[in-house]
C-alpha cells in the first residue's frame, strides 16, 4: 500500500469517528458509509489536514469547515476534530455554525466559538461559544465577556415548532 494510500485510508477512518450523530440518529448512521472531501489533504504524524472547502458526511450528518484537522493519539485512535473558517456542524435537527470547533471524542462535547448560531427548526440561538454534548444533547451558550460589542445570548423560539 502506497503511503498515499495509507494517507487516504487513514481519513477514511478517522473521519468515521469524527462524525458524531446526535440522540437516536447515532445507531442510524453509525454504520453508513463516510464520504469526504478538500481541495487539498495533508497527512502528518497524528494528523490528518483537510483544506479549502473541507467536508465530511455520514448518513444525515455534516461537518463543514474551511480546514478540518483530525487528531489522534498515540495508539492511533482519534482524540479530537477540529475546524477553523466558517464552521457547520448539521445534524436532520439541527445545525451549528461559528468560526471555530473543536470536538472531544472522549467526552462527546463538541466547543463551538465565534458568531455561534444554533437552529433547530425556526428556533435560533446566537452567542460567542456554544459547548454541546453529542451523546447527553445538553448545551449551554454563552455570550461575549461583559463589556464586550453583543455580550448577550439571543434567541427566538417558536412554541410548538420543531
Amino acid at each position: 500500500m502506497t503511503k498515499i494510500s495509507k494517507a487516504l485510508a487513514a481519513v477514511a477512518v478517522v473521519t468515521i469517528v469524527a462524525l458524531p450523530a446526535v440522540g437516536d440518529a447515532q445507531s442510524q448512521t453509525g454504520n453508513q458509509p463516510v464520504a469526504y472531501g478538500a481541495d487539498s489533504v495533508e497527512y502528518g504524524p497524528n494528523r490528518i489536514i483537510l483544506r479549502g472547502r473541507a467536508e465530511a458526511t455520514q448518513g444525515g450528518n455534516r461537518f463543514r469547515a474551511d480546514t478540518l484537522t483530525l487528531v489522534s493519539g498515540e495508539g492511533g485512535d482519534l482524540q479530537r476534530a477540529e475546524a477553523a473558517g466558517t464552521v457547520y456542524f448539521v445534524t436532520p435537527d439541527q445545525s451549528m455554525r461559528g468560526d471555530r470547533a473543536v470536538y472531544n471524542l472522549g467526552n462527546g462535547e463538541i466547543v463551538v466559538t465565534g458568531n455561534v448560531v444554533l437552529t433547530q427548526g425556526k428556533n435560533v440561538l446566537t452567542g460567542s461559544r456554544l459547548v454541546y454534548n453529542i451523546n447527553t444533547e445538553a448545551a449551554r451558550m454563552d455570550g461575549a465577556p461583559r463589556g464586550a460589542a453583543g455580550s448577550r445570548v439571543q434567541g427566538v423560539f417558536y412554541p410548538n415548532a420543531n
